[in-house]
């Protein structure tokens, strides 16, 4: 019996990993990798602390400072698959069983499984997904040089895709439902600046063309209805995140994001032993310095928890 099970290996759960460890809670952490989203980022510039680093180079430092702490157990190479609440008609506890057939039980959860990408729907998506469409453009920029390519979303994730591309490709264009792009000022301003660059607000993909591999775009122009046809050689898909919060579902309570909903001064979920932190909670933004913090707060909650149930 495990006093907390820590599920991810991102931000998030490396940082609960450490405070479980130092804290001396007898803690599990399980993962698939370690790293999280921002592994592929190629420079990171607002981690406090570091002007800047690359997010393997990150996650690296990370899961040493980890492996580094003596109190916690950590399973790497797997994942959890199903979480059951156990009663003995006085106490409860968890059931955690992975993908790879092993249980474990544990008197407090804190979920750090972070997020998946959202994909589109739409007709070609996952016909020619790694056929021209993909969903990492620091993983696959560099093969669609001197190609005209056609980015998703015009947030942060967008925005910073578009950059990478403007290295490699011959013209970004990119498609923002909204009205105005949504990313950092900074970040805006140098796509803006950029003559490679097309920007198409109002704008809804439709469906993804091609034979082999992608050859163009159907789209829609939101303000008139009209639909036309671009001639593009690859799409990346850049509109956010769901969380991975079904393993607790109806366990806790989750907001129409499929967030889990915490007490944001102890990371607490609706369940009095379950806690959530990083993007898989419902924090209103998604950093690595507010998921690192975040699950702190919630590991010392659950230390002064365990502590006081003793």
């Amino acid at each position: 019996m495990f006093d907390l099970i820590i599920v991810g290996g991102g931000p998030a759960g490396i940082s609960a990993g450490i405070y479980a460890g130092r804290k001396k809670i007898k803690s599990l952490l399980i993962t698939d990798v370690f790293g999280g989203q921002s592994v592929v980022s190629a420079d990171i510039q607002n981690f406090i602390g570091i002007k800047s680093i690359s997010g393997f180079e990150l996650a690296r430092q990370m899961e040493r400072h980890l492996r580094a702490q003596d109190g916690i157990e950590i399973m790497e190479g797997d994942r959890v698959d199903s979480i059951e609440e156990k009663s003995d008609g006085e106490k409860k506890w968890f059931a955690v069983k992975t993908e790879g057939g092993k249980t474990f039980e544990t008197k407090t959860l804190l979920l750090a499984a972070g997020s998946k990408r959202r994909k589109l729907n739409i007709p070609g998506e996952k016909e020619f997904d790694g056929k021209g469409v993909a969903y990492c453009a620091t993983c696959d920029a560099p093969m669609f040089k001197d190609k005209k390519v056609v980015v998703v979303g015009g947030g942060n994730a967008g925005l910073e895709s578009a950059l990478d591309l403007l290295q490699y490709a011959s013209e970004v264009n990119i498609f923002e439902y909204k009205d105005a792009l949504k990313g950092d000022p900074v970040t805006i301003e140098k796509i803006q600046s950029n003559p490679k660059t097309k920007i198409l607000t109002e704008t809804q993909l439709l469906e993804i063309i091609g034979d082999t591999l992608v050859r163009r775009v159907k789209y829609k122009v939101i303000k008139t209805g009209e639909e036309k046809i671009m001639d593009v050689e690859g799409v990346f898909i850049e509109i956010g995140w769901v969380p991975n919060s079904d393993l607790v579902q109806g366990l806790v309570e989750i907001n129409g994001m499929k967030e889990i909903i915490v007490n944001h001064q102890t990371q607490q979920s609706s369940h009095p032993l379950i806690w959530a932190a990083g993007d898989i909670a419902d924090v209103r933004y998604k950093q690595n310095n507010i998921s690192i913090g975040d699950a702190v707060k919630a590991v010392l909650n659950i230390y002064e928890y365990l502590s006081k149930t003793k």
